[in-house]
């Protein structure tokens, strides 16, 4: 049974290329193709909840309510189950704390099995927190009740990367993605720059916290202008860099244990308030004793020597760079709609970026109401966080889950973990980075596991439930009124035969989730 679900699969797998290609067919369904073409790239996969609410409101004012950010809101089961993570319940000055505690506590133990078995429990910990961090994520992606901000939530989170094994910032993933990126993700984009700068994942994760006057550390700098605002190719020059570190001096965090001291002398009464100049905001600090306080020639402007307010200014004067509103734009067109997108739609979005100071709700609604939006239906393949996310949505229709940690394997199988990424360029996104054959074979074995229902994701515990021998578990009905709505009327020849070689309904739902039609958007 197993080579024979993966000889037909392989058929639709490699069909990919011409699906890529396939022209669009007239419909006389409620909602046309074009419909669906669109709201496949401006959700994170069709429910019937977006699919009735796109019914309701129509295009214009489902894409006004999106960008407006209404609608935020996650059933309460999902909730309660984010809100009961420790890696979110908890400030991360308090995370970063305990956990050095407790390696410190570790270190002093003499050596034996004792102090072996005290390091993993402490190292263990750390990883789980990591793990509910990953875990969040996916369930505001999967059960979010704004798509399309969700979407930008995942964007941003690669773009602005960082990787949750280096250091503390396994401690750090969860507070990054819940107060830093998701509230700013349909603002203002040099808010969103200036809220990464302050953010101790991203200072830990390229070194900032090491940058002072006289030891200066250029990590940071590099990659702010290169891959989260300019784009290399942008004119800028390695003295720009050497200048932007020197800027950046003293931007870092504060030690935990004195974060935490602060505050209890505040509490009682007993704190004496800053040394002048000093900026803090959660963990992080701006230091003016570690910062050079000498005036800077930065991207042609003279900026004066005046603490904080350089790093302020630096920012600015990078956002207002037309080669910014480009690169921002076309990382945005890339995403959505094509490898190589239009040039005058790249051109209209960074149009609308500089006229609007980086609104990025006001470029977005350039983007969804061109007509390149849908004039390329298929031609992006799923990446993915992309592909499980529109899976679980497709095949969950917002039924709670009890547990994420099967779907969280399964981005590590299929290559693209959040926070994974050693690098700091984030995960690519382009088709040939995630339609190999061996990322192929992996996607069919998480479609499997979805299609079959064998995944535990109702086990609170994790574990599946006992069944008697041969009892298989009841695969998701795919084949229902959300099917025949969003998908059915358009299938293409090659997966519709795939489906009627089917042999049971796990096999169907199998061939389906994998097909060259759900795999692209």
């Amino acid at each position: 049974m197993r080579r024979h679900v993966r000889t037909a699969s392989l058929g639709l797998l490699f069909a990919l290329a011409g699906a890529l290609a396939a022209p669009a067919r007239a419909s006389t369904a409620p909602l046309t193709r074009d419909d669906i073409a669109w709201l496949r790239r401006a959700s994170f996969g069709i429910d019937s909840a977006t699919l009735e609410r796109y019914r309701e409101l129509g295009r214009k004012r489902w894409l006004d309510e999106a960008l407006a950010d209404r609608g935020d809101r996650l059933p309460a089961a999902i909730q309660q189950q984010i809100d009961g993570y420790e890696a979110i319940a908890t400030p991360p000055a308090e995370l970063v704390q305990s956990y050095r505690e407790s390696l410190r506590q570790v270190k002093s133990m003499p050596d034996g099995d004792v102090k072996v078995a005290a390091k993993k429990i402490a190292q263990m910990h750390g990883r789980e927190l990591l793990r509910q961090a990953q875990q969040a994520e996916l369930l505001h992606a999967i059960y979010g009740g704004n798509p399309l901000k969700e979407q930008m939530v995942w964007f941003w989170l690669n773009h602005f990367s960082v990787y949750g094994n280096k250091g503390p910032v396994k401690l750090l993933a969860a507070d990054y993605e819940e107060h830093v990126i998701r509230p700013r993700a349909l603002g203002k984009f040099r808010d969103l720059v200036m809220a990464t700068l302050k953010s101790p994942a991203m200072l830990v994760y390229l070194d900032n916290v090491q940058n002072a006057k006289g030891k200066i550390n250029e990590n940071y700098a590099r990659e702010l202008m290169e891959l989260h605002t300019l784009g290399v190719h942008a004119g800028y020059t390695q003295q720009d860099v050497q200048q932007l570190a020197a800027i950046l001096t003293g931007v870092g965090v504060v030690p935990p244990r004195q974060l935490m001291r602060g505050a209890r002398a505040n509490r009682f009464g007993r704190f004496g308030g800053e040394r002048p100049g000093v900026v803090r905001q959660g963990m992080f600090e701006f230091n003016p004793a570690r910062h050079d306080a000498s005036d800077k020639v930065f991207l042609g402007q003279r900026i004066e020597g005046g603490g904080f307010g350089e790093v302020e200014r630096a920012v600015d004067l990078i956002v207002k760079q037309p080669a910014c509103a480009q690169f921002v734009s076309r990382q945005l067109a890339e995403y959505f709609v094509s490898d190589h997108p239009p040039q005058a739609l790249v051109d209209a979005m960074a149009d609308t970026f500089q006229r609007t100071d980086g609104d990025i709700a006001a470029v977005l609604r350039t983007l969804f109401t061109s007509k390149d939006i849908t004039a390329t239906v298929g031609a992006k393949f799923k990446d993915p966080m992309q592909f499980l996310v529109s899976a679980m949505r497709f095949s969950l229709d917002g039924r709670p889950i009890s547990n994420v940690r099967p779907l969280v394997g399964a981005l590590y199988q299929m290559g693209e973990p959040l926070y994974g990424r050693i690098t700091p360029d984030g995960w690519p996104l382009d088709n040939a980075s995630w339609s190999g054959s061996g990322q192929m074979a992996k996607r069919f074995d998480i479609a499997g596991m979805i299609g079959s229902g064998r995944a535990p994701l109702f086990a609170p515990d994790g574990t599946p439930p006992r069944r008697q021998p041969g009892e298989r578990p009841d695969p998701p009905a795919l084949d229902g009124p959300l099917f025949a709505q969003a998908m059915a009327p358009w299938l293409s020849p090659r997966t519709k035969d795939a489906l009627a070689q089917a042999k049971s309904p796990a096999e169907w739902n199998t061939f389906l989730l994998s097909s060259p039609d759900f795999n692209t958007r």
